[in-house]
This record gives C-alpha cells, sequence and structure tokens, in this order.
C-alpha cells in the first residue's frame, strides 16, 4: 500500500494545491494501491474516490503531518507520498515534493512564521527522503544549489492543465487585460498596475481584471492607489477563469519567481495570449510561445500591453504558439512519470 499524505484536501486550493489534487487523481486512475490519508474533520474531496480515503488521527494542520500521519503509515511501513512542500520529516521511506524556494528569494511575501517552520521542516524532509520530485528544471537547480544536494536525485514533474481550460466561443464585452495570482510582493503587481496606468491613456476602452486572493501564508499587500479601471474580482471558479482567459486581450504574468506558473499555461491553452516576466522557471516553461518582458521595467511591461492589445497578427501568432506549447503538458504524462518513481521505491525495499 502507498500512503499519499492528502493534506492538501483541507487548504484553499492554489497551485500547489492543483499539483497534489491533479496528480493523485491521475495516480488513481494508473494504481490501485494507493490510499488518502487525511486529518479528521473536514476537508473536500475534490471529485476523488472517497473510498480510498481514510480519516487518520486526531491533530490537524502539521502537527497531523508530523506525528498522526507517520503512526498510520508505519503500521506497515507503507511509503508516503508527498505532493506538497511538507511532510513527516523523520519518517522512511517517501517521496517528497518541492516546488521552489520563492520563501528564500522573496522572504519579504511570507509571514516569518512561514518562513520559520519551511527553514526547519524542509531541509531534513529533503535529507530524508528516498526521492525527490520538483516542477521545473529551475527549481531543480535552486532547491539543489541551496540546500546543497545533488541536482541528480531530483526528478522533474511537470504540472499539467486541466481540460476545462479550452477555446470556447466567447462573447466579446468591454476588453481586458487579465491577471490571476495571489496579490504578493513576488507576483510584481505594483509594477504591473504602474504599467497599466501608463497603457492606459491611449487605450481609455481597456481594463486590467485582476483573479486571485492571498492566503494567511503570505505577508499582505494593499493596493489602495489602484488605477480606476483595474477590478480586482477575488476568487471565481474554473469555469469562471475559464471564460475570463477566452475573453480575455491578453494574459499578463509580471512574476518574479515561479517554480513553474500554471496560470499562463492555462491561458495558453484556452487561446489566450500571454505577456510574461522574463524570470525564473518562465522561459523554460513558456519557450518562444509568450511576449517577454523585463518584470523590472514598467515601460517595458506597458509597451507590451500595448504591443498585444494593437497588433492583431502578433496576438494570432502567440495563440496559435500557446497551444502548441500548452499541448506540451499533461497531468496523466506527469502522474506516470510520479508513478515509475513509486515503483523504484518499492524495488528498492
Amino acid at each position: 500500500m502507498i500512503v499519499v499524505n492528502a493534506r492538501f484536501l483541507t487548504q484553499r486550493t492554489t497551485g500547489i494545491q492543483r499539483f497534489a489534487t491533479e496528480i493523485t487523481r491521475e495516480l488513481m486512475a494508473l494504481r490501485d494501491d494507493l490510499v488518502l490519508a487525511v486529518p479528521h474533520g473536514p476537508f473536500d474531496d475534490a471529485g476523488l474516490d472517497r473510498g480510498r480515503i481514510v480519516e487518520v488521527g486526531r491533530l490537524r494542520g502539521h502537527g497531523w503531518e508530523q506525528i498522526d500521519l507517520p503512526l498510520f503509515a508505519r503500521r506497515g511501513r507503507h511509503p508516503v507520498v508527498n505532493l506538497t512542500s511538507t511532510g513527516p520529516v523523520w519518517y522512511r521511506p517517501q517521496i517528497s515534493t518541492h516546488h521552489d524556494i520563492t520563501y528564500v528569494r522573496h522572504p519579504e511575501s511570507f509571514g516569518l512564521r512561514f518562513r520559520t517552520l519551511y527553514a526547519l521542516v524542509v531541509p531534513r524532509l529533503i535529507a530524508h527522503s528516498a526521492r525527490l520530485l520538483t516542477v521545473s528544471a529551475f527549481s531543480r537547480d535552486e532547491i539543489a544549489g541551496h540546500f546543497g544536494v545533488a541536482p541528480e536525485r531530483f526528478t522533474v514533474i511537470h504540472n499539467g492543465v486541466d481540460d476545462r481550460f479550452r477555446p470556447a466561443p466567447t462573447e466579446r464585452g468591454r476588453p481586458y487585460l487579465l491577471a490571476v495570482s495571489s496579490p504578493n510582493a513576488h507576483k510584481n503587481f505594483a509594477r504591473m498596475m504602474s504599467a497599466f496606468a501608463a497603457f492606459s491613456p491611449a487605450h481609455p476602452d481597456v481594463e486590467l481584471r485582476v483573479v486571485g486572493t492571498q492566503t494567511n501564508s503570505f505577508a499582505r499587500q494593499r493596493y489602495d492607489d489602484a488605477h480606476d479601471r483595474v477590478r480586482f474580482l477575488g476568487r471565481v471558479d474554473d469555469a469562471e477563469l475559464a471564460a475570463l482567459y477566452r475573453g480575455a486581450l491578453a494574459f499578463v504574468f509580471p512574476s518574479l519567481y515561479e517554480g513553474f506558473g500554471i496560470p499562463p499555461i492555462e491561458a495558453q491553452q484556452c487561446g489566450c495570449p500571454v505577456i510574461a516576466a522574463r524570470a525564473a522557471s518562465l522561459p523554460e516553461v513558456l519557450g518562444e510561445s509568450a511576449l517577454f518582458v523585463d518584470p523590472y521595467d514598467t515601460d517595458d511591461l506597458a509597451a507590451a500591453m500595448s504591443r498585444l492589445v494593437d497588433d492583431e497578427p502578433l496576438r494570432a501568432r502567440l495563440i496559435e504558439a500557446g497551444h502548441a506549447n500548452a499541448a506540451r503538458f499533461s497531468w496523466r504524462r506527469s502522474a506516470e512519470r510520479v508513478s515509475q518513481v513509486i515503483d523504484e521505491v518499492l524495488a528498492e525495499r
């Protein structure tokens, strides 16, 4: 039996939880030896087979992960698979996933408690894991370099894109640019809104729509001086998000640091051209399929907004390139690679 650390089902969905949920969904279709362990109490099953979900222990949160989860797995010395960035630090055998080290590179985006916890848990989890997973070659090299481990210990498992994100007929209303993320410091939203303010006088009909809210782990950022054509939409479901991608003139992703970056791929699969920062993993993930900008240069970002709004042939070329790029990523193919890693750990036992 393989125990999946399914604490992510008790958490708000961000990119990391999306990865964990979709990889688990595909693994359950590929294998019949998985059990999903969750803390007692409310959780969202995300459409996963409840017959394979087991409520374990009495604790919640990190206490559950460090005490109740390993006690449950130890009864049969079952391997544990962690698909988010934390896990039971002393348990063996286990496979752990580390998405990035944003909390190291951009500590201003995170609260002290979060940074302290990760500083304690992550190095020990890396040291005690039989296999390590991460989401890009960029993250592999970043994590390996920071923690002093061999890059060869990591298997790169890319994110995928849900089939709900696809082209469909869309009624065009007021034109808008779209951004999707938590508005925290490393996401670079302050520069994006300064760029939009510079872009706006020549494009008086275009709005900037921002989807997403902050989680409790992040230090709060405020945007009280936002342009009057910036609309904060909060959290939306996948159907609403797909519709927003389809209707946008362009998707703007100015983030300074990403381990992978799922939203640009979702946008591309919906037929939306992408403006992206030339930073971190984004050139690796997007290749030649996006209009890249210097994320620290608001003039460059404003110029890119103008180019995509005004240049229809450029938009068409990026839409076509985006479709081809998004097709490179698949939750099923990624889960097959995770399954191979599980089989390697089982063989070693």
